[in-house]
């Protein structure tokens, strides 16, 4: 940055835990550039935050969170806790009565702050962006090619000439994409979505246009051709950063590792590669299909490490028992990356969250694609067809979505363990990647040279900001002006 002086980034994650674990990493990258960094939270998040930065000066302000709002019971401030995701619109929509306490703490922050960095879902911070003079970036907790699969969706509607959810249709300007609604979750299936959700997301998006760019959690190398897209036809201009997880501090070493890991290492000295089986904290999957899931894995007779909430299953004790030779349910909290990146495991069942497809990408571990829900089903087409770096199970249905037969769990679980075409054609595709990964984040990498750029232009530009103008800087040499053309898209 040479003399310029350090500029101080705000960063305001949304409260739930696969929002604001990327973001955390974000912080540190900055905070390791010699940047000001002060985290903007509520008391109910804010020990995890504190844990992953105790490594670092960063700030942490606590914010009240709203009280007596209907639909969210007393004490609840992070999505993890609400009962159900059916609270979530009354939760997202509360974080705006923070913005007069944010303001007020924004007043005392010394030196004052240069740029604001918040969620995709807080749009309402780019009014305070604006009253402090101050650049807004946007996160957004998803790769570039389902951001740009919506944003095409909503404003090119290609499909609103199919009769059925299952209709394939073509994606404008990507010959040879065909998608169909199925792949888009409710209520974005529909031909003409309506709703509070949509109406709510119409909101963050207008807000998103009027931003000074987006921040992406991803790399150049594995979705050029979509950050390009992005770019040239939608904006404002993207700013690919990651992979955000290889910023992650190193695990303390515990005094006695973890049964899981016990169970891993006793897998490697057995020579019996491991699948590991997770599907997020959101994901709200019936007890029925579980069992189904239990019954393919059983089925499959690959050695599995499965991380699962237990309540009301009762099929899991007899499960369990008839597994326990190779395969263990973890039910407490785990380290993913930590799982990922032991020399044991070599397949991920997973839900295809995008923060579990990077830590998967960056382990080097091929993914086996089973999504529930957001743009899960985007990132799964991604996965088994874009990026090639794993495969997909399918519901029986024909449809990208429904109910999920053992059968197919144990065909699919084999074909990627034990295979020697498709498994082994993904698994010397996700090694590729993860060594693309390694690269970008390195001194002179895509992601490192965008992130240099980004604080640079921030220390340089705050006063052309203010007077109307603007400029980040990508590695490819584009300038991303604050007048380019944008479209207000609603998703």
């Amino acid at each position: 940055m040479g003399s310029l002086p350090s500029p101080h980034f705000v960063i305001f994650p949304f409260m739930s835990q696969g929002h604001t674990i990327p973001i955390l990493y974000l912080a540190r990258l900055l905070h390791r550039r010699s940047a000001a960094v002060t985290i903007f939270t509520t008391s109910g998040n804010s020990p995890p935050i504190h844990a992953c930065l105790q490594d670092t000066d960063v700030s942490v302000i606590e914010l009240p969170f709203p009280q007596n709002i209907e639909g969210i019971p007393p004490g609840v401030e992070n999505t993890h806790k609400l009962p159900s995701m059916a609270c979530f619109l009354p939760f997202v929509q509360s974080t705006k009565l923070m913005q007069e306490s944010f303001e007020q703490a924004l007043e005392s922050l010394n030196p004052p702050v240069s740029c604001i960095i918040s969620d995709g879902f807080l749009g309402w911070t780019l009014k305070s962006a604006k009253k402090f003079d101050v650049p807004r970036f946007v996160f957004f907790g998803i790769g570039n090619f389902s951001f740009t699969m919506y944003q095409i969706l909503v404003t090119e509607r290609p499909h609103a000439g199919t009769n059925s959810p299952d209709e394939p249709f073509s994606m404008p300007d990507f010959p040879g994409l065909t998608l169909t609604r199925n792949d888009f979750d409710p209520p974005y299936n529909d031909i003409e979505p309506s709703g509070p959700y949509v109406e709510f997301m119409a909101e963050q998006m207008a807000a998103a246009a009027m931003s000074h760019g987006i921040i992406v959690n991803s790399f150049y190398e594995l979705e050029q051709c979509y950050a390009d897209y992005w770019n040239k036809k939608i904006g404002p201009k993207n700013l690919c950063v990651g992979p955000l997880c290889m910023e992650a501090a190193a695990p303390t070493q515990a005094l006695e590792k973890p049964s899981y890991t016990q169970f891993l290492d006793g897998k490697l000295a057995e020579g019996e590669p491991v699948l590991y089986v997770a599907f997020g904290t959101q994901a709200e999957v019936s007890a029925e299909q579980l069992q189904e899931i239990a019954a393919g894995l059983e089925q499959s007779q690959v050695s599995f490490l499965w991380t699962l909430k237990p309540k009301g299953l009762e099929f899991l004790q007899k499960f369990e028992e008839r597994v326990k030779s190779r395969g263990i349910v973890v039910k407490d909290w785990v380290d993913q990356q930590q799982i990922l990146r032991h020399e044991g495991v070599k397949g991920f069942l997973s839900h295809c969250g995008w923060n579990s497809v990077m830590e998967s990408i960056c382990a080097g571990v091929p993914i086996l694609a089973l999504p529930f829900m957001a743009e899960q089903h985007m990132n799964a087409r991604f996965v088994a067809e874009e990026a090639c770096v794993g495969l997909r199970i399918m519901p029986s249905s024909g449809s990208v979505r429904g109910f999920v037969a053992a059968e197919e769990v144990e065909r699919k679980v084999r074909e990627l363990m034990m295979g020697v075409e498709k498994g082994a054609e993904v698994r010397k595709k996700v090694e590729e990647y993860r060594d693309a990964a390694c690269d970008a984040v390195k001194e002179g990498g895509s992601s490192t040279r965008t992130l240099d750029m980004l604080i640079d232009e921030v220390a340089r530009k705050r006063q052309t900001f203010s007077s109307g103008g603007s400029a980040a800087c990508c590695p490819d040499g584009q300038r991303f002006d604050s007048d380019h053309k944008r479209q207000h898209a609603q998703f």
